[in-house]
């Protein structure tokens, strides 16, 4: 994952004492290189004590921003001091990054309240909002109005703000590949590609007989790197070698065409054309691109691919597409997530492959090997749903918190309990509003970053269960 960095504006006001923004810049500095990010900043010998004050000072640092356009992923605003608030939105106008913005004020200290040591941040980071509003620039907030740069509390607000600014850089730029059509069966799927387009995802098509027709051309030998990493992926002892070298196949045609075409993630047309037709499911190979952190989903389902995306942009781990299946007996706030699955190595209690039990039963068992099957472990977990609304022009969402839990399950496929507060009010929502029963889910508590990237910094409508 690709180191965040931010561009830092220090606020300083020339009628409060200057050290504090000169100690306030070291200190911002140091928090976020100690949590493993970059700063591109003005210096001291550049803008008196290296912050932004005067109509020139935030041309300058505007320019010094502009420099770095490809490396800036989210803008720190950090206020020692009251601070000069039309500065601040000046420097965010004209170096039109549009990216994140964080506003962050330090507290005062109770004893330190005499002309020389006085920082107002408090109340300059009020004013420093309203203009920002006014300029139409979007900002986001730390936990608690004041905070210092070395606290605790900053430095899991500043790991929130890196998630939130991965989030926006990554979905405004991705490709996805959909391979094949939707499956007739499947309106629940449907999309706007137009939608998509207008926040920055294209969507990369190709008809499953093009994949299929490379695979038949395709010879043995050509596979067998995609062969050995399938075997070593996972257990598959009770699995037929010819199906193995069919999903090997369909594996490295998939790898090509995605590296050509240039797409990250992918979302497959699986039920039934493949089983029928090909003669194997391709969920291992799916759950291996999971796994790599290049999220996969079935049914053609492009916006459960964004959601994936999503929350792994903001987790850096594994992200898996299921169901709500089940109600998981009389518990309220308990369900059943399932799939059948091509779940991630990541999710499992433990993993081997098999076939797919409910389409064995119109295909045959021979022609459904390569699920990956198990129990969901135990962990936190977030959860996202994105849906193009054609009848508004919008794209519009959920996102949530809860976690899967070790309650025993006895089924098929890749099956986990979830249990999330006030699920009952959540399954109404989705039903209310017409989603989807597909979801997202990441072993993570990631979901406010989710929340904050689309729905404030992307404009989708994006609501967050509590």
């Amino acid at each position: 994952m690709r180191k965040v960095t931010f561009g830092m504006i220090v606020g300083n006001r020339g009628f409060f004492p200057g050290h504090l923004a000169q100690s306030g810049r070291s200190e911002m500095i140091a928090a976020i290189e100690k949590a493993g990010y970059g700063v591109v900043a003005v210096g001291p010998e550049e803008a008196r004590w290296g912050a932004i004050e005067s109509r020139q000072e935030a041309a300058l640092c505007a320019d010094l921003f502009k420099k770095h356009r490809d490396q800036i992923d989210g803008i720190i605003v950090t206020l020692p001091n009251f601070g000069d608030e039309r500065a601040i939105a000046d420097t965010l106008r004209l170096a039109n990054l549009d990216v994140p913005v964080l506003v962050q004020a330090t507290p005062d200290t109770p004893g330190l309240m005499t002309i020389a040591d006085r920082r107002d941040s408090f109340c300059g980071k009020m004013s420093a909002c309203n203009n920002l509003k006014q300029y139409g620039i979007p900002y986001s907030l730390t936990t608690l109005h004041t905070e210092a740069p070395g606290s605790d509390i900053f430095a899991q607000d500043l790991n929130w703000f890196a998630a939130v600014c991965r989030v926006v850089q990554g979905l405004r730029r991705i490709r996805i590949g959909a391979i094949g059509a939707r499956p007739s069966a499947f309106n629940t799927v449907r999309y706007s590609e137009k939608l998509l387009e207008a926040s920055g995802i294209s969507v990369e098509p190709i008809d499953l007989s093009e994949i299929l027709g490379r695979v038949n051309r395709m010879k043995d030998a050509e596979a067998q790197n995609k062969l050995s990493a399938i075997q070593k992926y996972v257990s598959t002892d009770s699995v037929p070698m010819d199906a193995l070298l069919k999903m090997a196949k369909l594996g490295t045609v998939i790898d090509q065409w995605m590296e050509q075409t240039q797409v990250s993630i992918s979302a497959i047309q699986c039920w039934t054309s493949l089983e029928e037709f090909f003669g194997v499911v391709p969920c291992t190979i799916m759950s291996m691109m999971s796994e790599n952190l290049m999220s996969s989903a079935c049914e053609v389902d492009i916006c459960g691919v964004v959601g994936m995306h999503a929350l792994q942009l903001a987790s850096g781990t594994p992200s898996a597409l299921l169901d709500w299946n089940n109600n998981y007996g009389d518990d309220p706030d308990k369900a059943v997530c399932f799939h059948c699955s091509n779940l991630p190595k990541h999710f499992f209690k433990s993993v081997k492959m098999d076939f797919q039990q409910i389409i064995a039963g119109t295909v045959g068992r021979e022609n459904t090997y390569g699920t990956c099957e198990g129990l969901v472990k135990a962990s936190p977990m977030s959860f996202a749903r994105f849906s193009t609304n054609d009848l508004e022009g919008t794209i519009d969402g959920y996102v949530g918190q809860g976690e899967f839990t070790d309650d025993p399950l006895t089924t098929f496929g890749g099956a986990g309990v979830v249990k999330i507060p006030n699920l009952q009010t959540l399954l109404r929502f989705i039903c209310e509003n017409g989603f989807e029963h597909h979801v997202a889910a990441n072993m993570s508590t990631v979901a406010s970053a989710v929340q904050e990237a689309t729905d404030h910094y992307l404009g989708w409508n994006v609501a967050y269960h509590e």
